[in-house]
């Protein structure tokens, strides 16, 4: 069973710290401690904020890597154009399983995140602050810090500043999302590429970007560039927060200078000597194998380079005792349910490439496996946000990283290496890839191949040469729970069922079961002709 990190694990530094400043005298800084640790800070006019962005080349931490200069003038220039005050968000929706660095910060220095988004505001003129999170111990540490300043959301107030509360999911802390959510709407992207710069809280131009960002803002205003750009490569000055788990005795966040060598800190968390691999940049990255990893250094283009990706600093050896493919697998499925369920290309076709990567382990052949690359070239640059892309991207670095493992399953009987769980998932979301407790059965006795069931719920069951559904018995998985139950409800011959499934370890109630043949047959069928 794949084991999930807490929200705070241990945090080391390697160097002089700069984002982790006081973390060795109190678990949380205060207002108070903080300013003790870090000092005052004083506003900046706009265009003085983004030539020090420039200046320390500051990029978002989120993942994206966007110039946060640019954002920060593209704000500014739409806010002038339309005669509107901008509104700013700090994104901490941090829903990836091997992702802490940014709950780290929210918990043990919250104002260091404050500064840099209240220095944003004030130079933008924005009278509006959103803080977006995910998890109790992030709202609970954002609203006592906001608390702390005295800082609410009633009318009147010179800045409004309120914590908004999502979910926990890997599509909630997507841009858009966050903004929807925050304007009363669902946590899930719209499916509109709009730019939050151009129109987005509440429809005026938005500054959002990740915790860690806003943190390095604070701490590059108070220092000033010349000092800031004294740490790390000349390129890319400054420190990163890294989450290392994965195969490793210690799973830590921890803050390093860009520049030190990718194995330094893998050997800091106790990874093993000569890893079969790391995933670099989290579940949306790519892998590296272990002499590639033994030279890289942590930067954005070093990784970049090498195949890799910085993204948003997830770091994941796994040891050579454990099938590289079958840990994959294990990922594969949970992104596979992290759908929002609104586009074909994620609530179809991310299935299909965890089924096709099954299919592949489980000695498929090329057949396979070319199936698989045909799915996830399909899913690319067709979803409503990002998520199918890098779910994508993920497949493909297993099967190009891991070339000896999949032939040893393509053409032989397995690599005979049992799957350990070394790679976390959420524990209580890492369920969602079983099967709900419910499966699919098709009564061939009152089947009559109308084929609606396949239209509604096509990534369980897909009709054959003949027109007939292609098979009998289908377990349902939870985020396919709703089209399930609409599939039995529509079906004209009363023919489809959820029953039990004697196979799933805990069954849910979740789903109603269909009536036993007889019953309900006086209802007026759903539907009608062959689909």
């Amino acid at each position: 069973m794949n084991a999930s990190l807490p929200d705070v694990p241990e945090v080391r530094v390697v160097g002089l710290p700069l984002l982790t400043s006081g973390f060795d005298l109190v678990e949380r800084l205060d207002l108070a401690m903080h300013l003790k640790v870090h000092g005052p800070l004083e506003p900046m006019a706009g265009e003085s904020l983004a030539g020090l962005s420039e200046a320390i080349s500051l990029r978002g931490r989120g993942g994206a890597g966007f110039p946060f200069a640019k954002k920060l003038r593209a704000v500014a220039d739409a806010a002038i154009r339309r005669g509107v005050r901008p509104v700013v968000v700090v994104n901490g929706s941090e829903d990836e399983p091997a992702c802490r660095k940014d709950t780290v910060l929210i918990n043990r220095a919250p104002h260091l995140i404050l500064d840099g988004a209240l220095l944003a505001a004030e130079a933008l003129g924005a009278r509006t602050l959103v803080v977006g999170v995910t998890r109790d111990s992030t709202e609970s540490s954002m609203l006592a810090a906001l608390a702390e300043r005295g800082l609410t959301n009633r009318r009147g107030s010179s800045i409004r500043a309120r914590v908004q509360r999502n979910p926990v999911r890997m599509v909630t802390g997507e841009s858009s999302a966050l903004v929807r959510s925050a304007d009363g709407g669902p946590p899930m992207p719209p499916g509109r590429k709009v730019r939050t710069s151009d129109s987005g809280v509440g429809g005026a131009p938005t500054l959002l970007s990740n915790a860690e960002t806003f943190a390095q803002l604070a701490v590059a205003a108070r220092i000033g560039a010349d000092r800031y750009c004294r740490t790390g490569l000349r390129e890319e000055p400054g420190t990163v927060l890294l989450t290392v788990s994965g195969a490793v005795a210690r799973p830590m966040v921890v803050e390093v200078p860009t520049g030190v060598p990718l194995r330094y800190v893998l050997q800091l968390a106790g990874a093993p000597p000569l890893p079969q691999g790391v995933l670099t940049g989290g579940y949306h990255g790519k892998w590296l194998d272990a002499i590639t990893a033994h030279d890289a250094v942590v930067s954005r283009a070093s990784l970049e380079a090498c195949g890799g990706a910085l993204g948003a600093g997830a770091i994941l050896p796994i040891g050579p005792g454990t099938c590289p493919l079958g840990e994959a697998l294990h990922v594969a499925n949970w992104l596979a349910s992290e759908s929002a369920g609104q586009c074909g290309p994620c609530y179809l076709g991310l299935p299909a490439a965890a089924r096709g990567l099954a299919d592949v382990l489980d000695g498929g052949g090329p057949t396979a496996l070319e199936a698989l690359r045909e799915v996830t070239r399909a899913v690319k640059r067709r979803g409503a946000c990002k998520h199918p892309d890098g779910t994508a991207a993920f497949i493909e670095s297993t099967i190009t990283a891991f070339t000896d493992d999949l032939a040893a399953h393509v053409l032989g009987g397995g690599c005979g290496r049992p799957v350990e769980g070394v790679l976390p998932l959420q524990q209580e979301v890492s369920q969602a890839e079983a099967p709900s407790g419910r499966r699919l059965a098709v009564d061939w006795t009152l089947c009559q191949g109308h084929g609606l069931c396949a239209d509604i719920i096509p990534e369980l069951i897909q009709l054959g040469p003949d027109g007939f559904p292609g098979v009998a018995e289908a377990s349902v998985p939870r985020y396919s729970e709703a089209r399930a139950t609409r599939a039995v409800r529509r079906c004209p011959a009363l023919a489809l069922r959820i029953e039990e499934d004697p196979s799933a370890p805990s069954p849910r109630t979740a789903l109603p079961l269909a009536l036993p043949p007889g019953r309900g047959r006086g209802r007026r069928a759903l539907g009608s002709g062959r689909s």
